[in-house]
């Protein structure tokens, strides 16, 4: 737990595991992830595990990490994502827009997803999809170089 008057946050973390990096990321009512910046190199092997920490239910508050491809409307994406609850609000309809995601995670609740970074260095969009967190400022950025 953090100290009183502390954001509810968790500090960024890599860990190496073999050849994979892991990269802790903390979600809060705030509606920030606690890290906005990953940096990767071109294949590197990630695991995001993503964890929440709230004071309201899951149905009314949770989190999600969907990583998304170049070009992708983010927009788009996040207006899909709101009709569909049923997947974790990751749209069906706009998967060749997305490259990795968790599902959501709900107070005290931690998710993961491993993937491998883009072979092409650039900036890459990350975000969660739960409606109104990617309005309220819910994203950051994979740079791969």
């Amino acid at each position: 737990m953090p100290p009183p008057g502390a954001p509810n946050a968790l500090v960024l973390l890599d860990l190496v595991t073999g050849n994979r990096r892991e990269v802790k990321i903390g979600a809060s009512d705030a509606m920030q992830y606690s890290v906005r910046r990953i940096e990767a190199k071109p294949g590197e092997q990630l695991k995001v595990v993503l964890t929440a920490v709230s004071a309201m239910q899951k149905s009314e508050m949770a989190h999600n990490w969907v990583l998304l491809a170049p070009g992708a409307d983010a927009d788009a994406v996040v207006m899909a994502g709101a009709m569909a609850r049923k997947t974790d609000y990751i749209p069906a309809a706009k998967k060749d827009q997305i490259l990795a995601h968790t599902s959501l995670a709900g107070n005290g609740e931690s998710v993961e997803v491993t993937f491998t970074a883009p072979e092409k260095p650039g900036e890459y969009t990350y975000l969660c999809t739960f409606p109104g967190h990617y309005a309220g400022g819910m994203k950051g950025v994979l740079v791969v170089r």
